[in-house]
């Protein structure tokens, strides 16, 4: 029979297999200030290694949950740990199960992204200088944005508004830029003159 911090150990065992192989769960033992368990293990700790853990022994039995936090690996990865307390039947403080993280694969992610998205040189003139529909592109991404509207939902009226806007731009002037702009906005280009008509 397993005694009352044993109990707790398939539960650390469910949620390493869980999230495997990203995350160790480890359970320390307030008692012998050590650790009695340990679940996918990437930290190269091992059952009975001093917990070294301050002030384990004067935590409030009002004390549940230790927010998340972060920690260095031996092997530099960066690790987002949050801890547990564990409580016999009375609701007395007797262990505590850290759940480890190893974030540095999203962190690679992240910085990855930001490379990418991060502001690129000017478009060459020489190669772009004709492109109209970028043109409408960006006219249209700034009124939306100045608008606080987002284009898959823009109503009949809001639709009106940005092709009248659109013309007083001169955006029509181009052949073919009233096929485009209503394939933009999802609607037909008759339907697209229709709504220029109304607002004359």
């Amino acid at each position: 029979m397993k005694d009352e911090l044993g109990r707790y150990e398939p539960i650390a065992e469910a949620i390493s297999i869980l999230f495997f192989p990203n995350v160790e769960v480890v359970i320390h033992d307030l008692k012998t200030g050590c650790i009695t368990a340990i679940f996918n293990n990437f930290s190269k700790r091992v059952i009975g290694d001093e917990s070294l853990l301050d002030k384990m022994n004067k935590l409030s039995e009002d004390q549940e949950i230790f927010l998340p936090y972060f920690k260095t690996n031996w092997d530099g990865r960066k690790i987002k740990s949050v801890t547990a307390v564990l409580k016999n039947q009375a609701g007395k403080p007797i262990g505590l199960m850290c759940i480890n993280l190893d974030i540095s694969k999203w962190e690679e992610m992240h910085h990855f992204i930001l490379d990418l998205i991060k502001p690129a040189t000017e478009m060459p003139d020489f190669l772009f200088k004709n492109d109209w529909r970028e043109k409408i592109n960006i006219y249209v991404s700034t009124y939306l944005k100045q608008q606080a509207l987002r284009l898959e939902s823009l109503d009949r009226s809001e639709k009106q508004k940005l092709l009248l806007a659109l013309q007083k731009e001169g955006a029509f002037e181009t052949k073919n830029a009233a096929s485009y702009i209503a394939d933009v906005l999802q609607i037909s280009r008759a339907t697209l003159y229709n709504y220029l008509k109304e607002k004359q």
